[in-house]
């Protein structure tokens, strides 16, 4: 993302700089699509923990990955 935070902007023109960085993302695939790729790449994740073992991080990355596919589903309901 190329939105830096600046103390002498105003917090509706960092909300605007937000929405088209997430415009951008957007634009590259469906919610759908992103939804369905971040599943794989969690499963993967998931299915390496028995080679990379214990991590101690493993629940604050399962409440990211939830936080993304509720946001990604939250923007394909925007969208209908």
């Amino acid at each position: 993302m190329q939105t830096l935070p600046n103390n002498n902007e105003s917090l509706d023109s960092r909300h605007l700089a937000y929405g088209r960085e997430v415009a951008e993302l957007l634009s590259q695939s469906s919610p759908a699509s992103w939804m369905n790729d971040l599943w794989d790449i969690y499963s993967g994740y998931m299915a390496a923990q028995t080679e990379l073992g214990h991590s101690r991080r493993a629940n604050d990355i399962f409440t990211s990955f939830k936080e993304l596919l509720f946001f990604f589903q939250r923007v394909g309901e925007m969208k209908k």
